[in-house]
């Protein structure tokens, strides 16, 4: 039997009893670890963040915790080859690997330079200048930051162990607040690395950062009003987090990023032929294929010109033909397998779902040729993509099937699109494909309400666009709705999130030495 993953808890590197929770190799379908947080003092665990990580936390100013930061992103990128090895268990092509880990260790250092030039050299942040409250001005307020006393749990997706944890971890550590890591089991062990890449490194106060590895049973009973929650996951978790009396009574803050149905709409100028015709193509392939599709941003809804859906299906069939599916590293292969067979199994059961709104004009749901590996051992599947005959069904407005999956749904004009794409009640990203200036206005117009980003994509931005499926640290990341209505990144907004904002009210004497 496997030894159970180590967690850090409490300053020290403790391994859970029982029998755990088994973890496979994506690929092989051998066991990589077992997961198991049984025996591990969790309130000892809130206790040390509380008592030792958070305030050294917050004796340190802003610039000395962003070189901290600093330098845990660059024990990761030192240790990166590591992390990439690890996730090929996980079915990551080095492609895949690429956008956790070296997205992870970006968004750190984004978050590092931002506190260091962003933020005072000091621990309170002054928000305003002095608000006159009287009429002879000797009385008035200003709102001033401060780090609470609490501390900040992230409770993690499998697709994205290291980036998940290290755009959480960024703002977290510049307000001043320890973390404490829940990862999803199926891909504990690499954010189990990662974190002990950075304790190691000595980069971070002790009590800054803990993980565990496992259930956390009885956490939430720690929590209150000085602390943060922040979770990336389904819709159902986080309903059900939500309700906790952590949040519903104590009030801890409580942020959530959940799964969605984004879309992709193709604007009716871009024709075959056109370069916006090819870049939606290209688009939807890779939101389809990058890590499997097990991204909360990838494109699930393809919205097209009703005149152009034999065009795009063709298109796409013929790009998504040369995708070679196997074993990560060998040659020829462009995507790996899912996570796990559950996952596998969960995805063409979602699949079948959708299918039912229209046909399946590429990819198969029950077998799917590999390259260097065996189909019946690993987590793989054939992309597959549905035609939907009936916009107005429901499968594809409803239904996720978070996997290497998409719908293509006509439209009819742009009052339609709009309609369609609130359908998906909430979502993370959304794009439009067009050179139409008017079109794409009316588009935004009306699809900002329900979309936490939107990106607009065209022969003039592509050349330095990011992607449809790509959150950018300076911006914010989150949804609306279904996509769970919080909101994370956006710069120094999420440090900001963090903090206690306070107004304090007197003379302008003592207002004007706030944050000496």
């Amino acid at each position: 039997m496997s030894e159970i993953l180590e967690s850090y808890a409490g300053g020290r590197w403790v391994a859970g009893t029982g029998e755990g929770r088994e973890v496979r190799d994506a690929v092989t379908g051998e066991t990589v670890t077992r997961v198991s947080s049984e025996g591990i003092d969790l309130g000892g665990v809130v206790a040390h963040a509380k008592a030792k990580g958070g305030p050294s936390l917050r004796a340190m100013t802003f610039p000395e915790r962003a070189a901290a930061l600093k330098a845990a992103a660059g024990a990761v990128q030192a240790g990166k080859d590591r992390l990439y090895e690890l996730s090929a268990q996980a079915g990551c092509t080095a492609r895949d690997a690429a956008v956790d880990v070296d997205g992870g260790i970006g968004t750190a250092m984004v978050y590092s330079s931002l506190g260091r030039k962003g933020l005072p050299d000091g621990t309170v942040i002054v928000e305003d200048d002095f608000i006159q409250l009287g009429k002879e001005g000797v009385f008035g307020g200003r709102h001033v930051l401060t780090s609470p006393h609490g501390l900040s749990l992230q409770i993690n997706a499998f697709n994205f162990p290291v980036w998940g944890m290290l755009e959480k971890l960024a703002p977290a550590l510049l307000a001043g607040v320890p973390t404490i890591v829940k990862p999803a089991t199926p891909t504990a062990h690499i954010a189990v690395e990662a974190v002990r890449m950075m304790i190691e490194s000595g980069a971070l106060p002790e009590g800054a950062l803990q993980i565990v590895a496992g259930s956390i049973p009885g956490l939430f009973d720690e929590l209150g009003g000085q602390d943060h929650i922040g979770f990336t996951g389904s819709a159902d978790t986080a309903a059900m987090l939500r309700g906790d009396a952590a949040v519903t009574r104590r009030s801890a803050h409580f942020n959530a990023e959940a799964d969605s149905l984004n879309a992709s709409v193709l604007g009716p100028d871009a024709v075959p032929g056109e370069p916006e015709f090819d870049l939606f193509v290209k688009a939807l392939v890779t939101e389809m294929t990058v890590k499997a599709g097990q991204k909360c941003t990838a494109i699930r809804r393809a919205l097209v010109p009703a005149a152009q859906m034999d065009a795009v299906a063709e298109a796409v069939a013929a790009r998504l033909g040369g995708i070679g599916i196997g074993a990560p590293g060998a040659e020829g292969v462009r995507m790996g397998a899912l996570v796990g067979t559950d996952q596998r199994d969960d995805v063409r059961a979602a699949a079948a779902r959708i299918a039912q709104a229209g046909q399946i004009v590429y990819g198969d749901l029950e077998r799917v040729d590999v390259i260097g590996a065996d189909a019946d051992k690993g987590a793989f599947m054939s992309p597959v993509l549905v035609r939907v005959d009936d916009a107005d069904r429901a499968e594809p407005h409803e239904v996720e099937a978070f996997g290497p999956v998409s719908s293509l749904i006509g439209y009819r004009d742009v009052e339609h699109a709009v309609e369609l794409l609130a359908r998906g009640e909430g979502s993370l990203a959304g794009s439009v494909v067009s050179a139409d200036a008017d079109f794409v206005t009316d588009v935004i117009a009306g699809a900002a309400p329900f979309h936490g980003r939107i990106l607009v994509l065209d022969r003039d931005s592509a050349p330095e666009s990011t992607g449809h499926g790509t959150p950018m640290p300076q911006l914010v990341h989150g949804g609306p709705g279904r996509a769970g209505g919080g909101q994370e990144e956006g710069g120094l907004r999420a440090v900001h999130a963090h903090l206690q904002r306070t107004a304090i009210q007197g003379s302008p004497a003592v207002l004007g030495r706030l944050g000496e």
